[in-house]
């Protein structure tokens, strides 16, 4: 039977996975015009499955070496001899595996004895490396193609840079020098950036050694189609009567298709028997977000590397930063390089739900220890829940008594900007471990937010607004009663910071047709 796969490459008849042939059809083209081409998605995003496939659909027309530089080590590294060594063991270690006249010959006599070799300290002469790289594509009865997988592993070294000016030269005088048909790097770095990351100073960040090459700009998410052509393969198999449309939809609503963690969720589903169905997904995503896993741990670490990134993520999740998604904007080019972030009609925005929740979550943990909101939620819990619902109104209501009573001689320009990150340390203790919440990224503005809570398959609105006068307030109502029309929710509540020293806190609740908002002004 097969099975959801979250490691390695993923193959049809062993894993559920989704139709990519249209993707592999694309970079073809793109080799079939002799370009050079660079993969650049986040982790665990499926270029190494893409590059597997891949090899086998050029196999026909191509020679492919497929080569990874997540086995080098440092040492290989260390000057451009030793990379060009491992380079060609490599190269030979793959020959094996292809059909073509001589070329296992070409390798072999160019390890041993036809160029300026020293296998003792496992070096070529660079020199001899580029006479061999020409002899061979002569020699070739197809053209050969070049894929590099885990270029980041390179990141940190100047010999992998004049390897790839080496190639960059020798596609320049493809003319009249026989190379290679098409090179393509894969990894989580963009050419520009692992640049930026050998050479920091700011007049070689952007003079990249791999300038010849295209990006491949195809989008690598599964669409909602793909997921449930994913489902329906499972359907096939287990008949579990599950809504193919519906659970693709939610799934896709969480993850926004990023191929590790729309496979993760249904893998969940599977080995710990959720269910299909909405609570099953809902299920999934709690136990995702409370795991530690390696996709966690390096988005960890670049924020570790990255504190700008991480400063501007704040920003915008607790602060309602408006940025514009200017690819040229460093901090925006590195933050949507590693899938925090994503293009959402030229705004910045956090690249999926799950992130973004795994985000504030992140960001609050450093604030919960010593935060005495967090600790009055944990002592509050119990009151709040009765049969299983959450009683949003007694909530908001001690909330606000709290934060009145611990904040109320704080600045007001403090109190802006933690307000709602501060309700959310409030609320974390009282569903832990049985809702999760996220924040819409359509409403989030500098002056409102949208929180919405799953809590055992009941879903409670609450819009978080600083308050900018009555006019401002009743446009928010009337929102907030057209965003419940959406969400199919009855009730909706809001939660308004306001400063006015002749403010009213005390709660109402305000109807329209069958519709209900509780409003408590802090």
């Amino acid at each position: 039977m097969r099975r959801f796969n979250i490691t390695g490459i993923c193959y049809p008849e062993d894993h559920y996975m989704v139709n990519i042939d249209n993707r592999l059809d694309n970079i073809k083209k793109l080799v079939d015009e002799g370009l050079y081409i660079t993969i650049n998605r986040g982790r665990q995003y499926g270029k190494t499955t893409t590059l597997y496939h891949l090899a086998n659909k050029l196999s026909d027309n191509y020679v492919v070496f497929s080569i990874s530089f997540e086995a080098f080590t440092k040492d290989n590294f260390k000057n451009e001899k030793k990379l060009a060594y491992s380079f060609l063991q490599q190269m030979q270690s793959k020959t094996e595996f292809v059909d073509i006249k001589n070329l296992n010959d070409v390798v072999k006599n160019a390890l041993n004895e036809k160029l300026s070799l020293n296998a003792a300290k496992k070096e070529i002469a660079v020199e001899d490396f580029d006479k061999f790289l020409s002899i061979m594509c002569a020699k070739s009865s197809k053209p050969i193609v070049v894929f590099i997988d885990e270029v980041d592993n390179a990141s940190n070294y100047d010999s992998f840079i004049n390897l790839l000016r080496l190639l960059r030269n020798k596609y320049l005088n493809r003319k009249t020098t026989p190379t290679f048909q098409s090179v393509i790097l894969a990894g989580v770095y963009d050419i520009k950036n692992l640049k930026l990351k050998v050479r920091p100073d700011s007049e070689h960040q952007y003079n990249s050694p791999w300038n010849i090459s295209v990006p491949f700009k195809s989008d690598m998410s599964f669409s909602v189609e793909q997921i449930s052509q994913m489902l329906s393969d499972y359907e096939n198999d287990h008949k579990t009567g599950m809504n193919i449309q519906e659970i693709a939809s939610l799934i896709h609503n969480y993850t926004s298709g990023y191929p590790f963690l729309t496979s993760k969720i249904c893998l969940l589903i599977d080995e710990e028997n959720l269910g299909w169905n909405k609570d099953g997904v809902l299920n999934a995503v709690k136990m995702l977000l409370k795991e530690s896993n390696t996709f966690f741990d390096d988005l960890t670490k670049k924020l570790d590397d990255f504190s700008d990134i991480k400063k501007m993520l704040k920003e915008l999740l607790f602060n309602g930063l408006e940025a514009n998604f200017n690819i040229y904007n460093k901090h925006v080019s590195i933050a949507a390089m590693f899938n925090y972030i994503a293009d959402n009609n030229g705004k910045v925005k956090i690249s999926n739900r799950i992130i973004e929740t795994w985000l504030y979550n992140l960001f609050m943990d450093e604030k919960e220890l010593d935060n005495r909101l967090f600790r009055e939620g944990q002592i509050d819990k119990n009151q709040f829940i009765e049969n299983g619902e959450l009683k949003m109104d007694k909530i908001l209501e001690k909330f606000s008594v709290h934060f009145n009573d611990i904040y109320k001689k704080s600045t007001e320009k403090f109190r802006e900007e933690e307000g709602r990150r501060f309700f959310m340390l409030y609320i974390r203790p009282i569903i832990n471990g049985t809702g999760h919440y996220y924040i819409e990224a359509e409403t989030r503005d500098l002056s409102r937010t949208d929180m919405i809570i799953d809590y055992l398959g009941k879903q409670y609105i609450i819009e978080m607004k600083i308050w900018r006068g009555n006019s401002y307030n009743e446009r928010g109502e009337k929102q907030l009663f057209e965003y419940l029309d959406y969400y199919h929710v009855n009730k909706g509540y809001m939660l308004s910071f306001c400063f006015n020293k002749n403010k009213i806190p005390a709660p109402k609740t305000l109807k329209s047709g069958e519709k209900e908002i509780f409003e408590v002004v802090v």
